[in-house]
């Protein structure tokens, strides 16, 4: 075991490194953070903030020499980054749950190699790899290229065959995996945590809204019959155990009309749906992978009450900044319905419209800048039922900008 007074280090420094070190304080365990941005969300909580290139390996070894235990918040950290770091101290979650996720491809590769199910999908290295992909899954598809693409960037769906260059040049013609569609009822994620003993604890299915490929309301537990809740439990089963995870990891699945689950893709870390268990569940996600991390046992994951999340991105601080025709027709639609006087001088939100309700929780990340699509906090509610959480963060959000 790391016990309190032990410091541990976090690659990345945005908010789920934030709450991991906010999670971290009862326990008086130490944060040091490593990335490029300096005055960063997690390094504004954190003990010591070591900013560097994340190839500067020499900065690395030096920020590993100086914890106990070494994790990362985001799963674009490169790989001789976090195997640097294991070489010194423990890793955790392992460096080769990093190498399946930053790849599309290597990902659907491992799931295909564990007979867990997925969309019918190609590796695409080519216009040509790319026309035959579509020959064989057809169309509507999804083109995504195999590295850094999140929040719905690098993605380009083709709805016939005719398209598949314009795709191509829109992705950069980089390395990509093309995926047939998929005709899902709903989309939901598991978070669990796997301890270094084997023991895992999960959170259950999570039910999760996307707007404009982000990541926009999340509700818990989802409304799901049990059998869909256990054939979850045993995909992730699988996924941990095969990675051999000590630490936090999230599934994203497709639900189908037929009550079956499709992985959509993993990340090995706590997740955005995953914030509400901060308020709703004896033990948050963040707790979990400072137990896991630190070589504790997992912790109780029972639910207080049904809780629901919004994310509150950029678009809040300042919507004329919009600029795609989609933003710019819903920007035209809240101006006509909100007064923009709402805001206060320095374009933030409306924030008494959540301070002044007894029930929500309030969290901001600590981003100086706001921009359109930008995670920059979360508002959390629990209530009787998800149905009425539900109602009561969307209504929060709307009165953000509302005077």
């Amino acid at each position: 075991m790391i016990l309190p007074g032990s410091t541990i280090g976090v690659l990345g420094s945005g908010q789920l490194g934030r709450m991991l070190a906010l999670a971290a304080r009862p326990y008086s365990y130490n944060i040091h953070v490593f990335s490029p941005e300096a005055n960063s969300p997690t390094g504004q909580v954190a003990n010591q903030e070591f900013v560097a290139a994340y190839d500067d390996l020499d900065a690395v070894r030096e920020f590993a020499q100086s914890v106990d235990v070494v994790t990362y918040e985001f799963e674009n950290v490169p790989l001789a980054t976090a195997e640097a770091c294991a070489a010194i101290v423990p890793l955790r979650p392992g460096a080769q749950a990093l190498r399946v996720a930053q790849n599309r491809l290597r990902e659907k590769r491992f799931f295909a190699d564990n007979g867990l199910p997925t969309a019918p999908f190609a590796a695409v290295h080519s216009l040509a790899d790319l026309q035959a992909g579509l020959a064989e899954i057809g169309c509507p598809a999804v083109l995504k290229t195999a590295v850094s693409g999140y929040d719905g960037k690098g993605q380009v769906k083709l709805d016939h065959p005719d398209e598949a260059e314009a795709a191509w040049q829109a992705v950069g013609e980089v390395d990509c995996i093309l995926e047939g569609w998929v005709e899902f009822e709903r989309e939901v994620s598991m978070v669990a945590a796997r301890d270094v003993y084997g023991r895992i604890a999960h959170y259950g299915l999570i039910e999760n809204a996307h707007h404009n490929h982000i990541l926009d309301v999340s509700l818990a537990p989802a409304d799901v019959a049990s059998q869909v809740v256990a054939q979850a439990e045993t995909m992730m089963q699988t996924v941990l155990a095969a990675l051999d995870v000590a630490g936090v990891l999230c599934v994203e699945f497709f639900l189908c009309s037929d009550c079956k689950l499709l992985l959509n893709e993993i990340a090995p870390r706590p997740h955005n749906s995953g914030h509400l268990t901060i308020e709703a569940c004896v033990t948050s996600q963040f707790e979990q992978q400072l137990r896991t991390v630190c070589g504790l046992c997992v912790g109780d994951t029972t639910y207080l009450r049904p809780a629901a999340m919004a994310n509150l991105l950029g678009d809040l601080w300042d919507f004329q900044n919009e600029d795609t025709k989609e933003q710019k027709t819903q920007r035209k639609k809240i101006e006509r319905n909100l007064r923009q006087s709402a805001k206060s001088a320095d374009n933030s939100p409306n924030w008494t419209a959540v301070l002044t309700d007894p029930r929500l929780k309030l969290h901001l990340y600590g981003k100086e800048i706001a921009r359109p699509g930008r995670k920059m906090g979360h508002i959390t509610a629990l209530a009787n039922s998800v149905v009425e959480a539900e109602k009561i963060v969307r209504g929060a959000r709307r009165r953000l900008v509302i005077e």
